[in-house]
């Protein structure tokens, strides 16, 4: 299998007053306004009686909009939006995928970004929000269409701005995304455990990183018997924990961050078997892996500074005479025994043991990604998604990071006592509640008895994962959602610092 295109449209920028030139090079423009715009502000713009004329006659005096023509060759399109000067990240983000959305209803080509009326600082974040937007429609998902795609945005020209915006970061931030989002589209007789196998390793040797493989046999001699329980209804030896090396220097040796990412490639339920609905999408349960190495190529991208390891566990969840079933009792990597409950609670089962080999190089965090349950939904919808900690202290920066990135997260406990609720009279504790009250609590508390307790740790339920209609900047149903609010935590927060 190849690898997707993830070469992003390439970026014009011109500096200071917008003249009919710069706009004659755009088939579109956006058109970003506060919500009252001054006239001063609006004469930088050519045609500014025109537009103040369509501005009074907005059917929204609060947040006016409107589209017209330029009368140049290329009858340029724009579309014109208001935002508060206040607004948040994620309202930024949702501003420009409805912009780049309504501009992509005719052919484009060469589009053009235009930020008028904001401060230097407001004016870098929206049009930072508006390219990741465009970045995100630009890009093509995996189509098997027997007609081809129509041609997408090729270039973005950024017009107005007081200085020049250094947009290296929302690009690298794109090609993560990206990577995430083609890698949880992909069907899963496109792409099963081997074959995402073989293109991480692809991935690997294009960006210069190691790449190890650990089969079913070394695992086996690892003591990985609670990912070894999942895998073990595959009817092939597909099933691997993969793990990945970026390292800025051969010199390093103390690891910064490890990212864990939970792959299951398609997920039946396996015994206890999911229902029509609740199974349709389960190519996507993958996701959790996919935004771990999106994240590690945005930080490969970026050439940042710090030494990343990168584990998937990748298998699928399948029924047959030989897959796991309730009440079997599994030895996990770390010498823990695990009383299965319900089968279809695969994810922490193979995330138990990628943990406990991740934990072992003692980097100074670990960040876990996974689709892991139905009931953080229930909790918190699809617009967010859930962060657990065995550093409680962290929740403020956990949510800031969020409200600063445009993915929202919304932090729950990890306690002892929900352990309670994990009781078993046969292993240490049970894989799951047979009640499941607040399964993503019980469940990311069970995870963290595989992680050392010396580690910080942050696991995320990507409750956000996919989201109907897009999310944020996303125009797409899988959203990619983690490799932003990533960057944001480790390049703003600065949570991979060892001193937590």
């Amino acid at each position: 299998m190849n690898l997707p295109n993830l070469k992003n449209p390439h970026i014009f920028q011109k500096v200071g007053r917008v003249d009919r030139k710069s706009l004659s090079n755009c088939d579109q423009l956006l058109l970003i306004l506060t919500t009252k715009p001054a006239a001063s502000d609006l004469k930088q713009l050519p045609s500014s009686d025109k537009i103040q004329r369509l501005l009074r006659k907005s059917p929204s005096r609060s947040a006016p909009s409107f589209k017209t023509r330029l009368s140049n060759t290329r009858q340029t399109l724009i579309v014109s939006k208001s935002i508060a000067k206040d607004a948040t990240a994620f309202e930024q983000l949702t501003l420009g995928r409805k912009l780049v959305a309504e501009a992509c209803r005719e052919t484009t080509g060469s589009v053009g970004i235009c930020v008028i009326g904001f401060s230097a600082e407001q004016s870098k974040s929206i049009y930072n929000c508006v390219i990741a937007a465009a970045l995100a429609a630009a890009f093509q998902l995996p189509s098997f269409k027997s007609k081809k795609q129509k041609g997408s945005i090729k270039s973005l020209r950024l017009l107005g701005a007081i200085e020049k915006i250094d947009t290296s970061r929302v690009e690298a931030e794109a090609k993560g995304n990206n990577l995430a989002r083609w890698l949880t589209t992909m069907p899963p007789n496109k792409m099963d455990a081997i074959t995402y196998s073989d293109l991480v390793q692809t991935l690997a040797k294009a960006n210069g990183w190691s790449f190890k493989r650990y089969g079913t046999k070394e695992l086996t001699k690892l003591g990985a018997g609670a990912f070894l329980a999942v895998a073990q209804g595959n009817e092939n030896d597909s099933a691997s924990i993969l793990r990945l090396c970026y390292r800025p220097s051969v010199k390093t040796e103390k690891i910064d961050l490890s990212l864990v990412g939970k792959g299951i490639i398609f997920d039946t339920g396996g015994t206890n078997l999911k229902p029509f609905q609740s199974m349709l999408d389960m190519h996507g349960d993958m996701q959790g892996s996919a935004v771990a190495v999106g994240t590690l190529l945005t930080i490969s991208e970026l050439q940042l500074p710090i030494a990343v390891d990168c584990w998937l566990a990748i298998t699928e969840n399948r029924t047959g005479p030989v897959a796991y079933k309730s009440q079997d009792v599994v030895t996990a990597a770390n010498g823990k025994t695990i009383q299965t409950v319900h089968t279809d609670a695969e994810g922490r089962m193979v995330l138990a043991d990628t943990l406990v080999l991740a934990s072992r190089d003692k980097p100074a965090i670990i960040f876990d990604y996974a689709t892991l349950t139905g009931s953080c939904v229930t909790a918190i919808t699809t617009y967010y998604s859930g962060v657990f900690t065995n550093r409680p202290e962290l929740h403020p920066r956990l949510k800031h990071a969020g409200r600063i990135s445009g993915e929202r997260v919304w932090p729950f406990p990890i306690d002892k006592e929900f352990m309670a609720d994990l009781k078993s009279e046969t292993a240490d504790f049970l894989q799951c509640s047979p009640k499941a009250p607040g399964d993503h609590i019980l469940a990311a508390n069970f995870l963290a008895e595989f992680v050392d307790s010396n580690t910080p740790w942050i696991h995320m339920d990507l409750s956000a994962g996919d989201n109907d209609g897009g999310l944020g900047h996303v125009n797409s149903k899988f959203t990619g959602f983690g490799v932003r609010y990533t960057m944001s935590a480790i390049l703003d927060e600065n949570l991979f610092k060892a001193n937590l």
